[in-house]
């Protein structure tokens, strides 16, 4: 596909309404709105002061959003009817009713990561990793940003999760937020079709989701008939065997190599003395590549680490 401007077309609203779709996914609500501010806000405000309304697997997806946020509040922004923009109610709880732990949650993100990877690899057919903690990558450029936020406590029971994901489809590059980005119809895609790529995410999202749950949020379990979510994150992640720079608060830093994530999701940098550093997305500002003066730059990795 050339880089003319496509213009997208709406979702398909009975196609996500399909009661087959619903029930094979397991999504109690399925809400489509024009235009919000963000869905992940909205999501925030309705489990808030309706919790009973927005059961696990409630979802919220918005043809334009006008104040969506990334990490560390980051602005997001795309042109109507150029990206999946969604938001998903998570209240995890095993087979038995039983609530996850909540340091488990921070393995829901990395979760919506691999369901995405899936989805553009099935979908649409395009390679896609992941960049550790929470990008979507097609050949070292940003093409989707997932962010989770914890809701309310309310009555005392476990804080929801409020899970948000953007994937750029039918922007240009013109209309791209930055150079190190990239969309689905960039990638020489098989579909550009925005209600074909919403309905991927959710069915395999699902799947993985449930698979965990079950596992009682255990990244060491196998789950959905394969490797665990653990083995699954780490074999598509570029971040990892590179040289980075974690900028931290306080303009700390950490520089060395990325080994591993840990069990809660954290990544393990090893510094120049072999001193390991514990890096949690919680509290990493930026994460890029870093090559030791004098040496030539890894090829393809500055891109990848907008």
């Amino acid at each position: 596909m050339d880089d003319a401007h496509a213009p997208g077309t709406p979702l398909n609203r009975g196609a996500l309404a399909d009661q087959d779709f619903l029930s094979a996914t397991g999504i109690a609500r399925l809400e489509v709105v024009d235009s919000t501010g963000s869905t992940n806000a909205d999501l925030l405000h309705s489990v808030t002061m309706e919790p009973k309304s927005w059961p696990d697997l409630s979802v919220l997806t918005a043809e334009y959003q006008t104040a969506a946020r990334g990490r560390l509040d980051r602005k997001w922004e795309a042109p109507p009817l150029s990206a999946v923009s969604v938001s998903i109610v998570l209240r995890p709880a095993n087979a038995e009713g039983r609530p996850l732990p909540t340091q488990t949650y921070s393995w829901l993100s990395l979760l919506a990561a691999v369901a995405l990877r899936e989805t553009l690899l099935e979908t649409a057919g395009i390679p896609a990793e992941l960049k550790w903690p929470n990008d979507v990558l097609v050949r070292g450029r940003k093409i989707a940003g997932i962010l989770a936020q914890l809701g309310p406590m309310g009555d005392g029971s476990v804080p929801p999760v409020i899970l948000g994901t953007g994937l750029n489809v039918n922007l240009s590059s013109a209309e791209l937020p930055v150079p190190t980005a990239t969309s689905v119809a960039l990638e020489q895609p098989r579909t550009v079709d925005r209600t074909l790529l919403l309905k991927s995410y959710l069915s395999n999202f699902a799947v993985l989701y449930r698979s965990f749950c079950n596992a009682d949020g255990d990244p060491a379990a196998g789950m959905a008939g394969g490797p665990s979510l653990h083995k699954r994150v780490e074999a598509v992640m570029v971040t990892l065997g590179k040289q980075v720079k974690a900028h931290l608060p306080g303009d700390h830093e950490i520089i060395g190599r990325a080994t591993r994530l840990d069990d809660y999701g954290s990544l393990l940098v090893v510094d120049g003395s072999a001193h390991e550093h514990v890096v949690t997305a919680g509290d990493v500002v930026h994460l890029r590549p870093w090559t030791p003066p004098g040496q030539a730059s890894e090829q393809g990795t500055e891109s990848g680490y907008a």
